[in-house]
């Protein structure tokens, strides 16, 4: 019965090739239909077949699922609040490496996270904890900000961030953060214009309500390598950009926030390299999570 099924879904992807426009769109939506599971006989065919046309049309097809469950997958990280940002980052990555290795960028991650916390004690204040982690990250890792190539694409994708041990200011805060908060210390993204960069929160202290000013022990720029500053600098930053000051510009954001500029930034990038049909992807991707976001965090 199986072998069955195997010749009948042979035979409806080798009518890919059909010249009658109305089959093709047919069987493409069927196909579609299937999903995941349908890859494998995809790639199959494509091997196997020296059709150009097929070849295309299978290609079409596969990009087409893929990005149809990562879209899915984004959709349903953010309707749930998008609590694990590195979840939503590898999500951004799998736009453009379907086959990504998850585990692989996790156990990547959870090493130098580890690497870390062997040097903390409870002892410590906020600012020494900044310090190990500085010196594990930039100065045993060797992470870097890519000052000569910024507007790249692979900038903002962790999977090569985590290979180069280079990217922009948004990645390497998420790389950061990530594993901060992988250790209860209490450092969480800032949506600062035209940069991005960390906030130590006091974790001693809690706000009554949301109307409260949020307790910032002081900010960290992960670009240039975990320099640590105050509120007085982000003061000087707004008035060289002319903006005038808001909470947003002072306060921690949401994951779901981070991943927006994330794609944000991959949308300007692309359109820097002219690739209309990934930066109309990215937007459809941007509009599902501005859906569906949820904005509790």
């Amino acid at each position: 019965m199986e072998q069955q099924n195997d010749k009948s879904l042979r035979a409806m992807i080798l009518l890919l090739e059909d010249p009658d426009e109305h089959v093709f769109t047919e069987i493409r939506g069927q196909l579609l239909s299937m999903g995941n599971e349908v890859i494998p006989a995809l790639e199959n065919i494509w091997e196997s077949t020296f059709n150009n046309t097929l070849q295309s049309r299978i290609e079409d097809i596969i990009q087409k699922i893929q990005f149809n469950a990562t879209s899915e997958e984004l959709k349903l990280w953010a309707a749930t609040g998008g609590i694990d940002l590195l979840q939503g980052t590898i999500l951004i990555a799998r736009y453009q490496y379907p086959d990504l290795d998850e585990e692989h960028i996790r156990n990547q991650i959870e090493l130098i996270r580890k690497d870390v916390w062997l040097e903390l004690n409870p002892n410590l204040t906020a600012f020494e904890k900044v310090r190990v982690i500085n010196h594990i990250l930039f100065d045993v890792y060797h992470f870097t900000g890519n000052t000569s190539n910024y507007h790249a694409p692979q900038n903002s994708y962790i999977n090569n961030v985590l290979e180069s041990h280079r990217g922009n200011p948004l990645l390497l805060s998420i790389l950061y953060s990530c594993i901060a908060q992988g250790l209860n210390i209490p450092i969480y993204g800032v949506n600062l214009p035209e940069h991005f960069i960390l906030a130590y929160r006091d974790e001693f202290m809690i706000r009554d309500s949301d109307e409260e000013e949020e307790p910032i022990l002081f900010y960290i720029n992960p670009f240039s390598k975990g320099a640590v500053f105050s509120r007085r600098e982000i003061d000087t930053f707004l008035k060289q950009l002319k903006l005038e000051p808001n909470r947003i510009f002072y306060e921690s954001c949401s994951n779901v926030e981070i991943i927006k500029r994330q794609i944000r930034n991959l949308i300007t990038a692309y359109e820097k390299l002219g690739y209309p049909d990934k930066v109309v992807d990215l937007k459809e991707l941007l509009n599902t999570i501005n859906y569906h976001a949820d904005s509790s965090y």
